[in-house]
């Protein structure tokens, strides 16, 4: 098995908390090892062992892929008027999630799968290593199914999203949607997805029909999710923690209850920062969130509709601009906290036996992401051992 040091490292970030006092466990001068499709090594690069293969950094920034925990990339359609309509101050009155559901069934698998791939090239060549990805744009018991097929074809991180919105044909029978979405359609979706997930909030599911959704995908052996507390305060925090659920997705409207459940428990709160770049909306309180102990993710969120961004480094200069985030705290939960996100140590850290999932930066340091906002700062990507970019 081949080996391979990349040397010459201005500023590694290794997210190892033993080496320092960051967690992000940096180390000057560095450089690191890679065997196979993993880290072997990490340290100063006077000291790196003899390897069959050598990169030089050029004194640049290298840090773990991005982890990009929460996105919506299985769908078809466009929807800018809706974007421009809000942005422009103007009334609007198309479906929103419905107008993407009705451009989604009309597709076939080859635009679908095209469309996802193109997603997934514009991310990697930013520095996104690992993404999770959801249905949700179906809300049939075929159409879930089939993305969701679609979707493991490319990451191991699937989420089954039926619980999205209440599906058209059954806007007067919500709780008959509930059944088809924890019977034939879970039935179906189960042996293609990790994760259950469901949008708890005012105008979609609530409390009672979000637990009912997320027990049954746990009897099916998937893990929960929930997207909860975006719009409006509610159950949806609460109910993750009950569950333990993985993640509690969004976060903005918290109680100090809410607050305290997260930082007491394994549910990690993932902020997504462009769906209120993208709608204009209330920050998340990232400080609050950190201050009083919970475990902080980003993602991108990227959907059609309130998020269209495949941009971790983006969301990384507006958690720091907007969110109360220092650099090194939105660098931390833009990779390690993805990971914990999705209950994974193999990913978001560079350190032995972790995947080797690597981003070479144009910049000396990490804290350029925020420095220098919308530079494509990117110069190089290695996905389990092999550079991709």
């Amino acid at each position: 098995m081949s080996s391979t040091v990349i040397s010459n490292i201005a500023t590694l970030v290794t997210n190892d908390p033993s080496l320092g006092d960051s967690p992000l466990g940096p180390v000057r001068d560095a450089a690191v090892v890679i065997e196979g499709d993993r880290v072997v090594w990490t340290g100063e690069s006077s000291k790196a062992p003899a390897t069959d293969n050598r990169v030089d950094a050029g004194g640049r920034a290298v840090l773990p892929g991005f982890v990009d925990s929460h996105s919506h990339l299985v769908f078809a359609g466009d929807r800018t008027e809706e974007f421009n309509a809000r942005m422009s101050g103007r009334a609007y009155s198309a479906g929103g999630i419905r107008t993407t559901v009705a451009a989604t069934r009309a597709a076939g698998d080859g635009e679908l799968e095209a469309n996802l791939t193109r997603f997934l090239d514009e991310a990697l060549r930013q520095g996104t290593t690992t993404f999770e990805t959801k249905s949700g744009y179906g809300l049939t018991v075929e159409d879930e199914a089939r993305a969701l097929r679609l979707a493991a074809r490319h990451t191991d991180e699937v989420t089954y999203l039926g619980a999205h919105i209440v599906a058209p044909e059954y806007a007067e029978d919500p709780a008959g949607y509930v059944a088809l979405v924890t019977g034939e359609m879970l039935d179906a979706c189960a042996p293609h997805a990790r994760w259950i997930d469901v949008f708890c909030e005012k105008g979609a599911f609530d409390g009672d029909q979000a637990r009912a959704i997320l027990t049954a995908g746990k009897e099916k052996g998937l893990h929960p999710r929930v997207h909860a507390n975006q719009l409006s305060y509610g159950p949806g925090v609460q109910l993750a923690v009950e569950l333990d659920a993985a993640s509690a997705d969004h976060c903005t409207h918290l109680t100090d209850a809410d607050v305290d459940a997260l930082a007491n428990s394994r549910t990690v709160a993932t902020l997504l920062p462009g769906a209120e770049f993208s709608t204009r909306a209330e920050w998340p309180d990232a400080r609050r969130l950190i201050d009083a102990g919970a475990t902080v993710a980003l993602s991108t969120d990227c959907n059609p509709g309130s998020s269209f961004t495949s941009s971790v480094p983006f969301c990384v200069a507006l958690a720091v601009r907007d969110m109360g985030m220092t650099p090194d705290e939105a660098v931390w939960s833009a990779t390690a906290g993805g990971a914990a996100a999705l209950r994974r140590t193999d990913i978001g850290r560079l350190t032995p036996g972790a995947y080797a999932d690597l981003v070479l930066l144009d910049a000396p340091s990490h804290v350029h992401l925020a420095y220098r906002p919308g530079v494509p700062l990117v110069a190089g990507v290695w996905r389990r051992g092999v550079r991709e970019v």
